[in-house]
């Protein structure tokens, strides 16, 4: 083989295995725990999702702790029943008490954390809360969450993205608040459906919104695989239509 030849079935080989590499890494940049749906409106109460997808093939999420914004204190926040896992709720005092209903309340949630079940490899589990009343001096809900892995590895979800900026590599989960009127009916929630924590048919409807989330996970790591495999396949024909040449 020449070596201009040499040079042409390396630089296939390559740029296969880098094509198929860039795809690869591509496919994790969208599982992120993040919040579903991604807005709720300022001043009144909501059903919203924890979705934390599995990022490892070799372990399963066997934990998760949310940590609410201490800067914008929720004073209601109710967990749904997952089944096969135990949820605790943990609350703190507050610097000022607040009204809600006629009654002071001293105290907020802080903390949820829910552990006993598992996400293996390949899904995503939703988390269900119903959360009021939303802040109106805010724009958003930062969340900060602790995913933990069956090998013990905790993933830290507690990173600040920079609007207009490179997204960190573990972005905290966010709520975008929004004046009233503005979000669509996902992102509704009456006040008789937080208080009494029954949230079933909006969990549902987002849960459905979500899977599509997780197709494209899928998708994207189905791509990946394929990239590399029709790289290398290119690489290898380079090579032998090279020897073929070579013989002739």
């Amino acid at each position: 083989m020449t070596a201009s030849r040499l040079r042409a079935v390396r630089t296939s080989l390559v740029g296969g295995i880098a094509a198929g590499s860039l795809l690869l890494l591509a496919g994790p940049a969208f599982a992120h725990v993040s919040v579903q749906p991604g807005t709720a409106e300022k001043g009144g109460y909501s059903t919203i999702n924890i979705k934390v997808p599995n990022e490892k093939d070799n372990a399963s999420t066997v934990k998760l702790e949310l940590s609410l914004d201490p800067k914008h204190p929720l004073v209601s926040v109710m967990p749904q029943a997952v089944p096969g896992w135990e949820v605790k709720v943990e609350k703190t005092k507050l610097d000022k008490p607040v009204q809600m209903h006629g009654k002071e309340i001293n105290e907020a949630v802080s903390k949820v954390t829910w552990s006993g079940g598992k996400i293996e490899p390949g899904q995503f589990q939703q988390f269900p809360l119903s959360v009021g009343k939303l802040p109106t001096d805010a724009d958003e809900l930062v969340f900060k969450a602790l995913q933990t892995y069956s090998d013990d590895e905790v993933v830290r979800w507690i990173d600040a993205s920079t609007p207009g900026g490179h997204e960190a590599d573990h972005p905290a989960p966010v709520l975008k608040l929004v004046a009233k009127g503005s979000t669509g009916p996902a992102g509704k929630t009456d006040g008789k459906e937080a208080k009494d924590g029954t949230a079933a048919a909006a969990a549902a409807k987002d849960e459905k919104a979500a899977g599509s989330d997780g197709g494209s996970d899928t998708t994207a790591r189905v791509l990946a695989v394929a990239g590399i495999v029709v790289g290398v396949a290119g690489a290898a024909f380079g090579v032998l239509a090279g020897r073929r040449r070579s013989a002739a």
